[in-house]
């Protein structure tokens, strides 16, 4: 009689225990789990290092670029760039050479959802650019299709048309990686299309500082840019993901 209450007692109880766990799932399944991700806000400058390798190679052309951007939420940057180009441009009836500064403004966003502690980023970005400058004429040939008759004109008088200016806007795609703290590398190409711009006297813009060269009087351009930067942080925010447990088990 007694044996037959013990393995009755033991029955209930391995009952008992098997109700609890299984309530105890069903809880913790519902359950909420809250990761604390600090997120970096602070201003990211740095500088156009493919212009720099071009100013190193390339006699016709000297630039030098200063970018930044500002973190305003998790995934939106207030962005921008200022600078300073000077291009030569030589062909077979003309030689003219494009100088000034620019400066263009927008925002870029982050398409990447970043691992928990990282910082990259996948981005498009949107800018409004403005240029002032100025084009010197140095020679230039006047084409003349019965050349037996009347031979090609030429001139080397140096004309300056100054105080130009142009006015654009630019799609950007682009990446930042994180390669050491703070350090970013990113690669990223333009996409711009001209709102107005000054032509100088004679001739029209081969080259616009910040645009880029343009093509046979055409409003729209592309570009491209290699960036090196470094992020001074000045404070962080905690942002919280929610998951379930079951999504924290997958």
């Amino acid at each position: 009689m007694k044996q037959q209450h013990t393995i009755s007692f033991i029955i209930s109880l391995f009952l008992c225990c098997s109700i609890t766990l299984h309530a105890q799932e069903e809880k913790e399944e519902v359950a909420i789990k809250k990761d604390s991700i600090q997120l970096r806000y602070g201003l990211r400058l740095g500088t156009d290092a493919s212009k720099l390798i071009r100013t190193a190679l390339d006699d016709d052309y000297s630039g030098f670029e200063i970018n930044g951007d500002y973190r305003l939420t998790k995934d939106l940057f207030i962005a921008g760039e200022i600078g300073n180009e000077e291009k030569t441009t030589t062909n077979d009836f003309l030689d003219v050479t494009a100088k000034g500064s620019y400066f263009k403004v927008g925002f870029d966003y982050n398409l990447y959802d970043n691992w928990a502690g990282a910082d990259n980023m996948i981005y498009s970005g949107f800018r409004i650019g403005a240029s002032t400058f100025s084009q010197t004429r140095t020679s230039y040939t006047v084409y003349s299709t019965n050349q037996y008759w009347q031979p090609q004109f030429s001139s080397t008088e140096s004309i300056e048309s100054s105080g130009l200016s142009a006015i654009w806007v630019e799609l950007i795609l682009g990446i930042k990686a994180e390669v050491f703290t703070n350090f970013y590398i990113g690669i990223n190409a333009q996409l711009k299309g001209m709102i107005t711009q000054d032509q100088p006297v004679d001739f029209e813009n081969l080259f616009v500082p910040g645009f880029n060269k343009t093509f046979d009087s055409g409003r729209i351009g592309v570009g491209y840019g290699y960036s090196v930067s470094y992020l001074i942080p000045l404070f962080k925010k905690n942002k919280n993901s929610v998951k379930t447990k079951k999504e924290v088990d997958n």
